[in-house]
């Protein structure tokens, strides 16, 4: 009986000491998590903050958020209650915390209450136990796209912005495409003289704008382009665009250029007005109110030649322009009339307003954003990655199609219209670069399927019916001239056949056609004529160096090179070495 009563005791000893054993266990687990919990999280104990509310009457909702400081936890919450009073007393100034990168919606009650049940907050990442806590109760809110001033609070670098909304909503200083940064908001002082007849009130908001780039990029090796935001007055007059300082600017810039894309051609500006961009606080008073931005450009210079109407002025101001979708003033120097008539329709697609002659214009006109000089890059092209919105010729072969209301969008594979043959445009020329044996190329052409066309483009034609005739057909072919610059009314996936004239002037066309007609979504041949081919031969003896060497004439300079390359020569094809061009276009046609 003894060994059976010493084995219930022991047993019963070890279960008690299992018993002990985990009592032990809870105890110090409570005690550890309270520890974490004092030493970490000591908020948590927190329940009256600013004697907003008591325990029982705060409800489960409430998220507290205080300053952990060691030292100076009754200054922050005086901090904060502040912070509280002074947003009540301004509704436009609304504060930003710069630390903990969280933001609250803005409170709009009436009582201490109703505020605090509106804040929000949430656990501090990890690094947040730096002595760099917001304040207990913040508000946030206000349009993004007002100006941002910081500003320091105390030494411990506890940082609060202050936003102060705009008072003009109709006009938004920003596009799209512009980085906040661009522009910065002073401290809000308007300008009372700027009240005409209701108008200038609308001035005084951008007064205080600043302009954190430089007024003009003279960095382009094709074009000089200023732009500018905030007040600015164009004075055609005296020939000036003034960039109103803001309050504590201490910009000084003064620019002269010449609002056409061919820098450095004197030939071509020669005769153009120079206009002066120039940095200031004193200017005429404005005369009219815009709200709209402004386009400054130039006409005249080359323009009347159909390749340079594009190159110089239409692709570069689509490429300028077509971001405003029609909410933009042109204000064009050495305006000439008969050429905007000519193409009034593209006008209208890109301004809803009525062009206005710079030169002979009287008033000071007032913008918020400015542009002097189109954007433009390499011959009849547009780089996509320095264009606004990434625009390419693909964009623009579109709006040209679209702005005479073109039918045809794709070129059609053949076999798709029963009995349609494909349609050969064939560009002839009556002066210069002109095809010697015409009649003898139309009949190759027919002979292996083709419907052929013939037109003329000079100055004189009507750019409408040119584009429906270019629009309606397949392949189209010319020699090198002014005339291939129809392309841009080609259906998409159309060829372009361009006829290179003796001379080793292979790069040149390649440049002016060639690599635009690609960026256009075409598909472009390139066919060089032989010595046999050129009418040349009629003024030189083969053996004279003009064929034998004909790149070493390319030292004389363009001007040479033009006069005997291309306004001294014309062209005979030999039509058996050029029908495989036409048959491969008819294969390409097929895929």
């Amino acid at each position: 009986m003894k060994a059976v009563e010493r084995a219930k005791l022991v047993r019963n000893l070890r279960q008690e000491s299992r018993r002990l054993r985990l009592l032990v266990l809870v105890i110090g687990f409570f005690l550890v998590t309270l520890t974490f919990v004092v030493l970490c999280k000591p908020d948590a104990l927190l329940f009256n903050l600013n004697g907003g509310l008591s325990v029982d009457q705060a409800p489960r909702s409430l998220l507290i958020r205080h300053r952990h400081r060691v030292d100076a936890d009754d200054t922050a919450s005086r901090r904060s209650a502040d912070t509280l009073a002074a947003a009540a007393e301004d509704p436009k100034v609304v504060d930003e915390e710069g630390a903990g990168g969280e933001e609250a919606t803005n409170a709009k009650g009436t009582n201490a209450v109703e505020e605090q049940q509106r804040v929000l907050t949430s656990s501090e990442p990890e690094q947040g136990r730096r002595e760099e806590e917001a304040t207990a109760s913040e508000l946030l809110g206000g349009d993004g796209e007002g100006g941002r001033k910081a500003e320091e609070e105390d030494g411990h670098q506890e940082h609060q912005h202050k936003v102060t909304l705009p008072t003009v909503s109709n006009y938004t200083i920003h596009d799209a495409t512009e980085d906040n940064d661009n522009v910065k908001q002073e401290d809000g002082k308007t300008d009372a003289e700027q009240s005409n007849a209701g108008e200038g009130s609308q001035q005084s908001a951008v007064d205080t704008m600043a302009w954190d780039k430089p007024l003009c990029d003279f960095s382009n090796f094709r074009a000089n382009v200023c732009e500018m935001r905030g007040n600015i007055r164009v004075h055609p007059n005296a020939s000036s665009i003034m960039y109103m300082e803001p309050a504590g600017s201490k910009r000084d810039e003064q620019w002269k250029l010449k609002p056409y894309p061919r820098k450095g051609d004197e030939l071509c500006l020669g005769s153009l007005t120079e206009l002066t961009v120039k940095s200031s606080r004193v200017a005429a008073e404005c005369t009219k109110y815009h709200d709209v931005p402004a386009v400054i450009f130039a006409l005249t210079g080359y323009t009347g030649n159909l390749f340079h109407d594009f190159t110089d002025v239409l692709v570069p101001l689509f490429t300028t322009a077509s971001e405003f979708n029609g909410e933009v003033q042109f204000l064009i120097t050495d305006m000439a009339v008969w050429w905007t008539r000519k193409y009034a329709v593209v006008f209208e697609k890109l301004t809803k307003y009525p062009l206005i002659d710079f030169n002979k214009d009287d008033q000071v006109h007032c913008f918020k954003h400015a542009i002097v000089g189109l954007h433009a890059y390499m011959e009849f092209t547009i780089d996509p990655l320095k264009a606004p919105h990434n625009y390419t010729m693909v964009d623009f072969n579109r709006f040209m199609r679209r702005t005479y209301s073109l039918p045809r969008d794709v070129v059609s594979a053949l076999g798709e219209i029963p009995k349609a043959k494909p349609r050969l445009l064939i560009i002839s020329r009556q002066k210069t670069r002109m095809f010697l044996n015409l009649n003898e190329i139309v009949a190759m052409a027919e002979e292996i399927g083709y419907e052929v066309v013939v037109e003329e483009a000079n100055v004189n034609s009507n750019v409408a019916h040119f584009a429906k005739v270019v629009n309606s057909v397949d392949v189209m072919m010319g020699v090198h001239g002014a005339g291939l610059t129809n392309c841009v009314f080609l259906p998409h996936n159309a060829i372009l056949i361009q006829i290179v004239p003796w001379g080793a002037i292979d790069g040149i066309c390649r440049v002016d056609f060639g690599n635009p007609s690609e960026q256009m979504g075409l598909r472009y041949k390139h066919y060089s004529i032989g010595v046999h081919e050129s009418s040349l031969t009629e003024k030189y003896p083969l053996d004279h160096e003009i064929f034998k060497n004909p790149l070493a004439f390319h030292k004389n300079g363009f001007e040479f090179v033009r006069q005997t390359f291309m306004d001294k020569q014309n062209v005979r094809l030999d039509c058996k070495r050029f029908r495989h061009v036409l048959l491969e276009a008819l294969d390409q046609l097929n895929q």
